[in-house]
Parts: structure tokens; sequence; C-alpha cells
């Protein structure tokens, strides 16, 4: 038997209690698991699977507002002592955390720096609305179909391996529980699928035919980890009623829809906060799902650009959207010295692409064309004066290159070389590689490329001296 339940905090305090010393498994490496699994078997309760950002809430606000106390979660409940699923604790847990390797990612060499990735609350107050609904995969996959459910394009490529969608559709199959996905409302009424997506993309590709993450037919694995019924057999294999079963299952759905204000500032903290993968959603991926529109278009455009992929040393787009992000930070840099952000002392980065990529959503026709061209003759001159050295820092105590992309000196170089360009720069002088690794080693950009690296006058500086040691022009802020 397997049902649903909703619980508050201090309902989990008592059953924590009454769990005692019992072992509790946790997990920050979900498969898209929101939900808490319980196991009973007579009167023994264990908490097999519960998101470690949960239990801190419980651990961190039990003594706190009675608002925070109140909350609820739900919970899944498999009644071992009435199911007929046959598997043992060890199967079960595998299927509600992460087992196999996912499919291989490919990513560029980006030194990060810890300041960069900070996180930001926004001063907005908003009201957002969130109700729940039952769904079948039947009613999921025509609202899908008739473009009423969206993946924001490119959101989270497939990564699940055949063997991790066969579990799937076997659990499904055995009458397992299914965590609840997290849809957003858009202004227009289509709904974005903000966690879920793999779950959601399995059953879609299995009830049509062919498995996203090659392309072939969709069979279940023929191993004995799934259930001999319908090991190795495609959906139209199965009999009526497992078809039936397939297609009846129901999935909770969390829909949240913003109110006030009118943007999508409060959706991009949804996405950051809420999403439960086995990965954490980079900035970006959740950027490229919360503003749609002629600008993601661009840099999905922009990033095929054949010198661009030179100089990132990889052929195909990166897995986590780190190259999108870069080309997105070129023209948010590029703007900065004519935007209110830069009449502050410090930017929080991510806030700022954020408000940046919201604004150019609804860009013009015209807007987006100068754009496209001006970052394919920056690109290009970059990569003519500078190969596939770009953007890289020079090796402690040495005249090679690091290997690794460094964004503060993808700043300076290429803003410095936009502004050039457009002063007029004749690009006639020799060796600027030469050029290059002076301004390298000059101390003052070191410093404001390798400190404080979103502080205003930093900025500014390291994009000056760019500027001035590369191609002896002024950059005016």
């Amino acid at each position: 038997m397997v049902y649903r339940v909703v619980i508050s905090l201090v309902e989990m305090k008592h059953i924590l209690e009454m769990l005692g010393k019992q072992k509790i498994m946790e997990s920050s490496d979900l498969l898209e698991q929101e939900d808490y699994l319980f196991i009973r078997k007579g009167d023994e309760i264990k908490l097999i699977v519960a998101l470690n950002k949960i239990v801190s809430l419980y651990m961190n606000n039990m003594n706190k507002t009675c608002k925070i106390r109140r909350r609820s979660f739900y919970c899944i409940v498999i009644d071992l002592s009435e199911s007929r699923v046959c598997l043992e604790l060890e199967e079960l847990v595998l299927r509600y955390c992460k087992g196999e390797k996912t499919m291989a990612a490919k990513q560029i060499k980006l030194e990060e720096t810890v300041e960069e990735l900070m996180a930001y609350s926004d001063d907005d107050l908003y009201n957002i609305n969130s109700w729940g609904a039952d769904l079948s995969f039947r009613e999921i996959i025509t609202m899908y179909e008739e473009g009423e459910l969206l993946k924001p394009e490119l959101q989270r490529k497939y990564v699940w391996t055949r063997t991790e969608a066969s579990r799937f559709i076997d659990s499904i199959l055995l009458g397992l529980p299914v965590p609840s996905v997290f849809f957003a409302k858009e202004q227009n009424g289509t709904m974005l699928i903000i966690d879920g997506f793999q779950r959601i993309m399995t059953v879609y590709d299995y009830v049509k035919g062919v498995f996203s993450g090659d392309g072939k037919i969709f069979k279940l694995s023929n191993t004995e980890n799934i259930n001999a019924r319908w090991r190795g057999k495609a959906f139209a294999e199965l009999d009526t009623e497992e078809k039936r079963r397939i297609r009846n299952t129901t999935i909770h759905a969390i829909i949240f829809e913003q109110k006030y204000p009118r943007n999508d500032t409060g959706m991009f903290q949804i996405f950051e906060r809420i999403n439960t993968g086995g990965r954490t959603l980079k900035a970006q991926e959740i950027r490229n799902c919360v503003y749609q529109g002629k600008c993601n278009d661009l840099l999905f455009e922009l990033n095929k650009h054949n010198s661009w992929r030179t100089i990132l040393g990889l052929d195909v787009e990166d897995s986590r959207m780190a190259d999108l992000e870069l080309i997105l930070r070129y023209f948010a840099m590029r703007d900065l010295h004519v935007r209110n952000e830069g009449q502050l002392k410090q930017i929080n980065l991510a806030k700022y692409l954020n408000q940046y990529m919201s604004e150019k959503t609804d860009s013009t026709e015209e807007d987006i064309l100068d754009m496209k061209q001006d970052f394919i003759k920056m690109i290009d001159k970059v990569f003519e004066l500078f190969g596939e050295n770009a953007f890289k820092n020079l090796k402690k105590e040495s005249e090679n290159f690091a290997n690794k992309i460094n964004p503060a000196i993808f700043d300076a170089i290429s803003v410095a070389t936009s502004h050039a360009i457009r002063t007029g720069c004749k690009f006639t002088e020799e060796n600027y590689l030469e050029k290059y690794k002076n301004l390298l080693k000059d101390e003052e950009f070191h410093r404001v490329s390798s400190s404080r690296t979103t502080n205003i006058d930093n900025i500014k500086m390291r994009i000056q001296l760019a500027a001035e040691f590369l191609y002896g022009v002024t950059y005016e802020w």
C-alpha cells in the first residue's frame, strides 16, 4: 500500500523522536526528490530518504515563529505489511537516491571566484500563490504535446542513463510512489517545469517509444533489477493493463504563480531555492528557464560561433551553461558604465546578470542584431590577436598560459577590445600576445583582476588598463 500524507515540522519532531536512534538515511544527491519517504512494516517505521535542506530547516527553526513551525511537507508512505512490492530495503533506497552515473557532461575550464558565486535575496516582497494538483501522466503528456507545459529551452538536457530511466518506469509499474514536481505558471497561462523534467520526459519517451538519451527505441533494460514481466520490453509490448497503469499513475504537482511584482525576479528565487535535482542548478541554467526571449535565443546562437568555441577549447556547448553566462557577462560588463549599477560601489554578479537579462528579454530586433554583430566582431578580433590563449592568466612564475579562462580577465579583454573597435583602432601593431603578457604581469592589473572582482572601481580599472596596454586607447567610464 502506498499513500501520501502531509506533516508539519512539529509533527516531524515527534516522528524523529519516535525513531530515536534508528538509522535515518539522508542524501543531498537525490534524483529530483522533494518528498520524505517513509517505509512502514507493522509497527516499525523508518525514514529512508529526507532532503538535507528540509531537515536543516527543522533543526534550525523549531524554536522560532509559529509560521515556520506550521510549515508542512508532503510525505510518501510505503506500507510493506500490505504491499505487493517485493523489493529489498536497499533497492528501495536506490530508487530514491542517485544511483548510476548520468550521461557524460562536458564543461569548459573556468576559474571561479567565491565572491562572484554569492547568492542574494531580493529586496522585493513577493506575492506568490502556490497550490497543489494531482495530475496523471496521461494529462501531463497531453499538456506537453499541446504546449501548455513547457520545458524551458535546453533547461536541463536529458541526463538519465537508460538504466536509471528503466528503473523509474519499473517503479511506476510496481506501484511505487512518484516524488512531487514543481511548475511555474506564466502570465499567459502556460507552465514551466521547475523540477521534475527527468521524470516527466522519461515517461513521455517511454510512451512515445524513443529514448531521448540516444534517439533509439526505448526498451526497458534487460537486467535483473527490472521485473521479469516487462524486462526488455517497449511500451507497445506491454499488456493493456500495464499501459493503463503508466498513463493513469498520478504525480503531485506544486504550482507557483507570481502575482507581484509583475516580472520574473521571484521565479529566479523559486528555481534557486526549490529545485531539488541531483545537482544544484547553476545561475545561468535558471536564467535560461526564467528569462526566455530574444536575448536568450541570441546567447545560444552566439555560443556556436567558431572562434568562440575554439577559444573555449570545447566544440560542444558547456553542459552547465558556463559559456552562455560568459557571453551574457560580456554584454552586461560592456554596458555597466551607462547603467545605474555602475554608480554603486559593488555589484552582486548574479543579481546584476539577472536584472540585465530580464531587461533584454523583450529587446527589439534592431538591438539584438546590434548585440550580435558587436560580439562577433569582438570575439573574432580577440581570436585573431591572442588565439587560444585569450582570457587566460599566466601560470605562476612562468611565461606559459594557464589552461582555464579567467572571468575577470575576460571582462577586461573583451570590453577593451570592443571599445577599441568602436573607437576606430587600426590594430596595426605587431606582437599583441607580448602586450597581453605585459598586461598580465602588471601589478595593478593583477590586483584588480584577482581580488574584489565585483568592486566597481576594480572592474573599471582592469578594463582601462587592458585598453591602454593592448591598444593604446583610453576607456572612459
